[in-house]
């Protein structure tokens, strides 16, 4: 017997701060991270039943070491969720978070859960390197000149689009700059207020007398967004990929540290519980682009997303596009047309970071915490690309 799908809705959604990569959170754990948000985004909802989540669906790109061990469910028992509540780990390298969303989501519209919550975590100071700890390419991808930047990094892929797409390297530091400036005035106003759960970050330092002691710091803001970001500064960068490039560390996301989760619930849930909801799951999308390209992946996946919502481009209001790099941001953004104005009004991942798998469900929590600010702002945006070639769009409609 066929069920009628049903509409699936964002009730709460929280995250960390995100950390430089070696910075605060250098030695916080992946599953403390998530931890702390779950136990954040059930406190939003006091009368939730926990036992009622049907699963938690958490996203990481590199799910191994101290972010392995299915660290979805570790996560829940080191929350406190009940021992009832099951949990897994999913990778879509960058867009996992979103696509964590979109999975819980899927889950309630197919009428097989009533609520759920999607997740994502992400410590780039835990691993090695960006690749993860152990990596084993097959010989028969990477070895392709076209897929080449699966092995080396997704630095040369971003060199290509700026090639490919006429992106100067004036264009991509003044892109930089621009996100910087949009980010450190949202701290200013406090605008991730909402959204964020302060962080205490606690560290054993040398006392008087060889003794040790105990220090306490709270993260409460994001750590990337500098003040000082101007042109000047970063003309004086050399590209990191290519000798004649332009792609440098100024112009290209950071490596973060950070963790979000999205409560999502049934029409029959949000009226059991009595919660207002903040915005129906309207439609969401991926799509493949070749690997040597993978940044220009949004421009194939959002017009999908879009079809599935049922939505135009104009009709959005709010778009939160991953800063994976400048360049790849400037591409997808001039073949789209999208408005600059609409599209990461509080900065992006070049000044906020990027988190890998956990950017998705933190930026989710942004655009939540915008919509609840906006009453005027109906539609709203995810997307970024992924690595090896691909993208994807997640559409929201605010309640």
């Amino acid at each position: 017997m066929s069920k009628q799908i049903q509409d699936a809705y964002v009730v709460a959604a929280v995250r960390t701060p995100v950390a430089k990569r070696n910075g605060a959170f250098r030695h916080v754990r992946p599953d403390d991270m998530l931890a702390t948000v779950l136990r954040a985004l059930v406190a939003k909802v006091p009368n939730l039943d926990a036992s009622q989540i049907g699963d938690v669906v958490t996203g990481c790109a590199m799910p191994e070491a101290e972010q392995g061990m299915n660290v979805a469910r570790i996560g829940a028992l080191l929350a406190g969720l009940p021992d009832a509540v099951p949990g897994i780990t999913i990778n879509r390298f960058c867009a996992s978070g979103l696509q964590a969303v979109a999975d819980a989501a899927s889950r309630i519209r197919l009428g097989e859960a009533d609520v759920m919550i999607a997740a994502g975590t992400e410590s780039m100071s835990a691993m090695p390197q960006i690749m993860g700890n152990k990596v084993s390419l097959n010989p028969d991808i990477f070895a392709r000149d076209e897929n080449l930047a699966i092995a080396y990094g997704m630095g040369l892929t971003a060199e290509k689009v700026a090639q490919q797409w006429q992106v100067s390297r004036e264009d991509q530091d003044a892109f930089a700059v621009e996100s910087h400036r949009r980010a450190c005035a949202a701290i200013a106003a406090g605008h991730f207020a909402d959204e964020i759960a302060p962080y205490a970050v606690r560290a054993h330092v040398p006392g008087e007398a060889g003794t040790v002691r105990m220090v306490e710091r709270v993260l409460e803001n994001d750590e990337g967004p500098r003040a000082d970001a101007s042109l000047e500064r970063l003309a004086k960068l050399r590209p990191v990929f290519a000798a004649r490039g332009s792609v440098t560390a100024g112009n290209s996301s950071q490596m973060s540290d950070g963790a979000g989760a999205v409560l999502l619930m049934s029409e029959a849930a949000v009226k059991r519980y009595d919660v207002k909801p903040i915005a129906r799951f309207a439609g969401y999308a991926v799509a493949g682009v070749p690997p040597q390209v993978m940044g220009i992946g949004p421009v194939e996946a959002i017009p999908r997303a879009l079809a599935l919502a049922g939505v135009s481009l104009g009709d959005i209001a709010w778009t939160e596009l991953n800063e994976a790099f400048a360049a790849q941001a400037l591409a997808v953004m001039r073949q789209l047309d999208m408005d600059p104005a609409r599209v990461n009004p509080l900065g992006g991942a070049i000044a906020l970071g990027h988190p890998l798998g956990a950017t998705g469900a933190i930026r989710t929590a942004t655009l939540m915490s915008a919509m609840q600010r906006d009453p005027a702002l109906r539609y709203g945006m995810i997307s970024m690309c992924i690595g090896t070639g691909m993208g994807a769009a997640g559409v929201f409609e605010r309640v």
